[in-house]
């Protein structure tokens, strides 16, 4: 693990980390589109938002061979803390400490910016990352719930009024 280096993704990068994102997205069968990926790589270089990339490498002109997402998270109960959202390593490179060295990295962030903790999600059946995330985390008994957006609302000019018929 000492021998891996850890660093914000750069943008000579891009190629790589496209293939480890789509490699993450693949995994969860998620298919995303180029405006996707654009957007996401968007959001990891516009300093006003606060997504974040981190990538580990072998040597500093390495490519990079994992990933983490990352963003704070902001809860009136705990204050700030860290998310993670995404963490990839290529599947010919797991068992390298890749994963290991990107949480730990996090958690030395999140002591440099005060946040309390690192908390993140994963698939109850994605039991090899479980193995990697129980030596540096401990599991919630938080559950996760989805709800959509509300059909019509959100962006864009409002649905035209329905009539009565008065």
């Amino acid at each position: 693990m000492s021998d891996l280096i850890i660093d914000p993704v750069r943008a000579a990068d891009r190629p790589r980390w496209h293939e480890l994102f789509e490699g993450y997205a693949a995994f969860y069968q998620v298919e995303l589109t180029d405006a996707d990926y654009d957007r996401v790589w968007s959001w990891i270089h516009d300093p006003s938002r606060g997504t974040r990339c981190l990538v580990v490498r072998e040597a500093p002109d390495a490519p990079p061979f994992g990933l983490a997402h990352y963003r704070v998270y902001d809860s009136p109960l705990r204050g700030s803390s860290g998310f993670l959202d995404d963490l990839f390593v290529d599947p010919a490179r797991r068992g390298t400490g890749a994963a290991d060295a990107l949480l730990a990295e996090l958690a030395r962030i999140a002591a440099e910016e005060g946040w309390d903790a690192v908390r993140w999600n994963t698939a109850e059946n994605n039991y090899r990352a479980r193995s990697v995330y129980d030596r540096h985390a401990e599991k919630t008994v938080f559950l996760t719930y989805r709800m959509p957006a509300a059909p019509g609302a959100g962006p864009g000019p409002a649905p035209a009024p329905v009539s009565d018929g008065r």
